[in-house]
């Protein structure tokens, strides 16, 4: 009996602790909604029923504006801040897309670059047609992608690359970290093999401990760089954008697609093996 009461006891004490913990976790998700403009009203506050991030994709401004302007997704607005920022599509005239499904951004990218201009968006999803974009479908840590971006630019290294692709978000900040950067990775790899001398890189990163790492190897192949976080990014998201000007090759580094295959240019980003520098 005295055992019974015990469990019992011990059973109502757990059950005590776990609603204050479920209390406690809904007050910390509902101070970080009101933030993020969230609401959770039952349906009274004007979202029918559509609480939390639906919600908030129904209200959120850039996500109408990119309805009405005819915009593939919200994210172009991204690109347009930057470039009214850094000036990033000033002087490009070949410009390169990765992991450009949906195709906001090579939408913005023929919509600002002049009459003429050459520009390849590269994904192993299939994408709608863009006038003025030539789409090409492959993995970007293939050699054979690198060498078909070359030759879809006239056979000349090009002005410009973006990438605002993500890896599926796991929910786990540190493999969702990891992830993006094993992703920006292949990006830099490619962008140092088909850019020009003087080029630009633009590319999606997670914030977390290593962006002050991936932004010092940055600086090896860039001469300015810069993290920038777009108003249309949502205060919410851990998102923010690598904007790299001034691409050179650091003396005794010879761009390679193989490069990623080995793990020769994996291991120098992840490791921060800066020698590079003082040689």
């Amino acid at each position: 009996m005295v055992a019974a009461q015990d469990c019992l006891g011990a059973s109502r004490c757990w059950q005590r602790r776990a609603a204050r913990r479920a209390r406690a976790t809904s007050k910390l998700w509902s101070t970080r909604d009101e933030r993020a403009g969230r609401t959770n009203c039952g349906g009274n506050g004007g979202c029918n029923g559509r609480c939390g991030d639906e919600a908030m994709v129904h209200k959120d401004v850039f996500y109408r504006r990119a309805k009405e302007e005819g915009w593939r997704a919200r994210s172009a607005f991204k690109l347009m801040q930057l470039d009214a920022e850094f000036n990033v599509l000033a002087h490009a005239r070949t410009a390169v897309d990765l992991c450009a499904a949906p195709g906001s951004w090579s939408q913005v990218l023929a919509d600002r670059l002049p009459a003429g201009s050459r520009i390849v968006a590269v994904d192993l999803q299939e994408m709608a047609p863009i006038p003025g974009v030539d789409i090409l479908k492959g993995d970007i840590t293939s050699l054979a992608t690198a060498e078909q971006v070359i030759t879809r630019c006239g056979g000349d290294k090009v002005d410009l690359v973006v990438c605002d692709g993500a890896p599926d978000v796991t929910g786990l900040h540190d493999m969702d970290e990891y992830l993006q950067s094993q992703l920006l990775v292949a990006a830099l790899n490619l962008a140092a093999f088909v850019l020009a001398p003087g080029g630009t890189f633009v590319a999606k990163i997670f914030r977390g401990k290593d962006v002050d790492l991936l932004y010092m190897q940055a600086e090896v192949f860039f001469a300015n760089v810069t993290v920038a976080k777009p108003q249309s990014s949502r205060d919410s998201s851990v998102e923010s954008f690598l904007v790299c000007r001034g691409f050179s090759v650091p003396p005794g580094y010879t761009p390679s697609m193989e490069a990623n295959r080995t793990g020769a240019l994996s291991t120098f980003l992840a490791w921060g093996d800066l020698e590079l520098c003082s040689m």
